[in-house]
């Protein structure tokens, strides 16, 4: 049985610190930061505004956030499990075998769920759906055609991944992809997480302004792959809040604890490390392994989330660090400061 350590309140004041210094150095224009443990009482620490189009107001556990790739974790990952419990999907079977029926060659077709979990399917790095705008197949079909570009086995982060275990997800339900993640997302008690759009306004954090003059986004998914698939892709296209991303973050905690059922199962092959990344770096299903039994995940416009199975502890990072383009990449302190703080017990 893990052992509950709730966190100091030495650590609460570091990262309170580090929040605000990465508002002041405008790496975003503010944040929310929450910590908490499986049987205890949440610490939301705050810092800055949630953009200047919002007024003076500052954020809290209840502003939205585009959380890009945290879409991995909180939406595709689950939904995978769940098919794989139900026998929807199988682990090692290849991809093509869950999509409607394609004829001809598709290598890429052949990576398995696995492999695109883990990023180690070998397919394209890099993805622009805009080419495929106006081809005369339908985009499985294209993804799966390609030629691999490296040999499977290898870890790279690979976008196109989970863009097509989304497609899979909605073929073998027979439901859009947004539709299976916001039943799930109710069952869970996440109500202010959802696929956008989202409508503009006070309690929404803008993202970036990418030319100069043209409206900032706002509402609408920032990552552009999941633009061209309506907002709504395995990769990318929830927006959350950080009230529900903690939420989530026990409920896993609670199913790892409890060590039954097929999500208990499930969060074991997830923090399982299939490939290595980099030294003290792993791949599981999904997450990133960290030493310690830590398991992360992060967003491209700013959020992230840990988690410490045996010590029930998490934290959530919700910023919208991608406001001011490149300032996204001075939010690392934080986030290191936040791997190291659940680490340390």
């Amino acid at each position: 049985m893990p052992v509950i350590t709730p966190f100091s309140s030495d650590d609460q004041t570091r990262l309170q610190a580090a929040l605000d210094e990465v508002v002041v150095d405008g790496a975003t224009p503010g944040g929310v930061v929450i910590t908490g443990t499986l049987d205890g009482p949440r610490r939301t620490l705050t810092a800055g505004v949630i953009a200047p189009e919002a007024g003076d107001a500052a954020p809290n556990e209840t502003t939205t956030y585009d959380i890009a790739s945290l879409t991995k974790i909180v939406a595709t990952w689950p939904l995978v499990g769940r098919a794989v419990a139900d026998g929807l999907l199988d682990l090692d079977a290849p991809v093509r075998d869950v999509l409607p029926a394609m004829t001809g060659e598709a290598p890429s077709g052949q990576a398995t769920i696995r492999q695109l979990l883990a990023h180690t399917s070998g397919l394209r790095a890099s993805t622009r759906l805009d080419h495929y705008r106006g081809a005369d197949r339908p985009l499985y079909e294209l993804l799966c055609r390609e030629p691999l570009e490296d040999v499977p086995g290898r870890h790279r982060y690979i976008n196109r991944g989970f863009i097509l275990l989304g497609l899979a997800l909605a073929h073998v339900h027979g439901q859009p992809l947004d539709v299976l993640a916001a039943n799930m997302w109710r069952e869970m008690g996440m109500g202010g997480t959802l696929y956008g759009p989202v409508g503009r306004g006070p309690t929404v954090a803008p993202t970036e302004q990418r030319l100069l003059g043209a409206p900032r986004i706002w509402g609408s998914v920032h990552d552009e792959n999941a633009a061209q698939l309506g907002g709504v892709a395995g990769h990318a296209g929830a927006f959350s809040a950080s009230a529900d991303l903690a939420t989530y973050a026990e409920f896993l905690l609670a199913a790892y604890r409890q060590d039954e059922g097929a999500l208990g199962d499930w969060l074991r092959a997830g923090f399982t490390p299939h490939a290595p990344i980099e030294p003290g770096l792993d791949r599981g299903l999904g997450w990133i392994l960290a030493p310690g039994g830590i398991a992360y995940h992060h967003g491209w416009t700013g959020t992230s989330l840990y988690l410490a199975p045996e010590t029930g502890r998490y934290t959530v990072i919700c910023t919208n660090a991608v406001y001011s383009g490149t300032a996204r990449t001075r939010i690392a302190p934080l986030r290191a400061l936040a791997l190291k703080t659940i680490s340390t017990v």
